[in-house]
């Protein structure tokens, strides 16, 4: 699972990943909201963790621009600031919690696992991009007309149509979608690719897969 931190005071930042990492997500740090809204563009997250108070860009500002953009990812607001008043502001800018300054790491872990919980129970089981529709109940995969998708084929394809247009590496998939085989080589991901390649031109979508072997890849539609 992977975490995007924007955390302005280093040493924090420091101990927050280290925890996390020590707990299984692989994190990605930013040290203000201008560069936390960048990377959140180019790359897909499980969950975000922002300060508020941040410089170039505060956090509820990176947020809101998230969300005006159609990032639905769950958002962790810390803050030093224990008004109600200053709590709601955040809550309307889009963040699913909030904690206060100091907290304990276990609690920002627990309230981590409780946002990426309810996000798996609300998020739609159809996704459409362009001229193409994955259902992911049923693994149909449909844009003129329609072919069916097995597991890690569904997985994938919804990978990349959750968030059109966002590089990912060949490591970043292989840990993504097997990562509970660690037994796998990078090369499983390039087999999975040329099948959804084949797939997508049988239905003629207006979507591909852009990319080379061993390299990074990004849904085009056009």
């Amino acid at each position: 699972m992977r975490i995007l931190l924007a955390e302005d005071e280093v040493e924090m930042s420091r101990a927050v990943t280290a925890v996390l990492s020590a707990n299984g997500y692989e994190v990605d740090a930013a040290y203000d909201g201008m560069q936390a809204l960048e990377m959140a563009g180019q790359n897909a997250y499980d969950a975000m963790v922002f300060d508020i108070m941040m410089p170039g860009m505060d956090g509820i500002t990176a947020v809101k621009s998230l969300r005006e953009a159609g990032d639905v990812t769950p958002v962790i607001f810390l803050t030093a600031k224990a008004q109600l008043d200053d709590r709601i502001e955040g809550l309307d800018a889009g963040a699913d919690d909030y904690l206060t300054k100091p907290f304990a790491m276990k609690e920002l872990l627990a309230r981590i696992r409780s946002m990426t919980r309810r996000r798996e129970g609300y998020v739609s089981k159809q996704v459409t991009v362009g001229s193409v529709t994955l259902k992911t109940d049923v693994g149909e995969l449909a844009a003129e007309n329609s072919v069916r998708l097995a597991g890690k084929e569904i997985q994938l394809m919804e990978m990349f149509m959750r968030s059109p247009g966002k590089s990912f590496t060949t490591d970043q998939i292989l840990t993504h979608i097997w990562q509970e085989d660690k037994e796998q080589s990078p090369d499983i991901v390039w087999v999975y690719i040329s099948y959804l390649r084949s797939k997508l031109k049988s239905i003629y979508a207006d979507v591909q897969i852009l990319g080379d072997e061993g390299g990074s890849f990004v849904l085009s539609v056009g």
